[in-house]
């Protein structure tokens, strides 16, 4: 993969903000402008009552940090409480779901490296999805049992 030749300043007036395709989390790509072929990161404005996708990576490393709120996160059949300004270094094997029970609004920052460019828009190699959702990735968690998410269009 090839590094990023000098810098690439983002502001926040740069990013485009749009919903997530299964779960409908919005979030906005940091990375997408640079063309980094290196790591990939996004903000994730969880709602309450939401869960994101249950997924692993083929080969990426994901770092999670809370900017706002509490977060929470399931890996494997273990759930995290997240600080605000806490993170979890999650690896690509690890089951995973960021996901909020909470009645306030947390934004969480995602970071993954290598970025895994067959999922990428135009990408020529699609990989194997059950590599990345080996079950049902819009299950909730059971600390949102009776919640019904994503919000039907």
């Amino acid at each position: 993969m090839n590094p990023v030749q000098g810098y690439h300043l983002i502001t926040p007036a740069d990013l485009t903000w749009r919903l997530s395709n299964l779960m409908r989390i919005p979030n906005a790509d940091f990375l997408e402008r640079t063309g980094s072929e290196n790591m990939g990161a996004r903000l994730w404005r969880m709602p309450p009552m939401s869960a994101n996708t249950l997924h692993k990576h083929i080969r990426a490393e994901e770092f999670y940090f809370v900017l706002e709120g509490t977060g929470r996160l399931r890996v494997g059949e273990e759930t995290l409480t997240v600080p605000k300004h806490g993170g979890v270094l999650v690896g690509p094997d690890q089951l995973r779901q960021v996901f909020n029970d909470t009645a306030e609004e947390v934004l969480w920052l995602i970071i993954g490296a290598p970025e895994e460019t067959e999922l990428l828009p135009g990408a020529t190699n699609k990989p194997d999805m059950k590599l990345i959702y080996p079950t049902d990735p819009t299950q909730l968690p059971k600390e949102l049992a009776g919640a019904v998410w994503p919000p039907k269009d």
